[in-house]
């Protein structure tokens, strides 16, 4: 599982912290809906999975780097699930 940090800015200690505190949250969450999801489908590893994650928002899309097949096992329930919202995440 990737995730790549979008925020503006300057990287700044402070910035820094708030995107490892916010992986920390994120990853056990993304991992338990993926574990339910996907049954080893895809990559069993979950490394094929990418995520935009926009930290001035707290929001995470699904990368299109993530395969498509992968995307639409996952794509119904992402938005409800770890954004808690039902806002297309497709970056």
């Amino acid at each position: 599982m990737n995730f790549n940090w979008l925020y503006s800015g300057n990287a700044n200690p402070a910035m820094k912290r708030a995107c490892i505190d916010l992986e920390y949250s994120l990853r056990p969450r993304i991992t338990k809906f993926l574990l339910t999801r996907v049954d080893g489908e895809c990559c069993g590893d979950f490394s094929c999975y990418h995520f935009d994650v926009d930290v001035k928002r707290n929001w995470v899309w699904i990368s299109e780097k993530t395969p498509k097949e992968c995307i639409k096992k996952i794509l119904p329930d992402f938005d409800i699930e770890i954004n808690g919202a039902n806002v297309p995440s497709v970056a």
